[in-house]
């Protein structure tokens, strides 16, 4: 298969397994889905051929999630809900509490992820409006068929999850790229874990409103 022009948002969902090739270099599969694979990595300075070798050498059956193409609107915008909406208002107060805590006891430190819980404040704060336009105008809208009514806010919707990639581009210049220091407490690393799962579900959520579900309303 020549992978190398097609998008990457359309590879993360046709290629099982790709999603984590793409978090391993930190290609933006999600917010930057549109961009193909050549020019993503030529942005991360790697040979577009390795880089699809590496994809077309998968190994069967490495798959990290279900194919969501054959999924009806309202099975996708279900799963959505209760996989990614319900579980983000879970993670993020938590983070909050951690990351104030964290830098209450250890903001003396070079490596403290000082302003952390401000930006994790802020991001809660931006999702939740978000997601609130989502189940209350959205969702509904293309449950009824109304791709054409969508496009407005579907155009919105992908405005601010390029906020949301920004926040999870300062969130890894605070933390080292979620990598913590030697020597960190039990709840500095739990916080990173934490953090960790959070940027995998949410790059994962975006991807799949960004490359599948807006793009059907299309």
């Amino acid at each position: 298969m020549n992978l190398i022009e097609q998008n990457v948002g359309r590879i993360a969902l046709t290629l099982p397994g790709a999603t984590r090739i793409f978090r391993d270099h930190n290609i933006d599969f999600c917010c930057g889905g549109r961009i193909t694979l050549r020019e993503a990595a030529e942005r991360i300075g790697l040979a577009p051929e390795a880089l699809a070798t590496e994809l077309e050498t998968l190994p069967a059956g490495d798959s990290d999630a279900r194919d969501w193409q054959s999924a009806s609107n309202d099975e996708l915008i279900e799963h959505i809900l209760t996989r990614y909406h319900e579980v983000h208002r879970q993670q993020l107060p938590e983070l909050v509490r951690m990351a104030r805590r964290v830098e209450q006891v250890h903001g003396e430190r070079d490596t403290c992820p000082n302003g952390l819980a401000d930006l994790l404040t802020t991001l809660y704060q931006t999702m939740e409006s978000h997601m609130q336009k989502e189940e209350q105008v959205l969702f509904p809208m293309l449950r009824r068929g109304g791709a054409a009514q969508a496009q407005g806010p579907i155009a919105v919707m992908r405005h601010e999850h390029d906020d949301h990639g920004e926040h999870l581009e300062q969130l890894a210049a605070l933390t080292d790229d979620i990598t913590p220091p030697k020597g960190a407490c039990t709840t500095w690393r739990a916080l990173y874990t934490g953090l960790g799962e959070f940027r995998d579900d949410l790059m994962q959520h975006i991807h799949l409103e960004n490359n599948l579900l807006f793009e059907r309303a299309g």
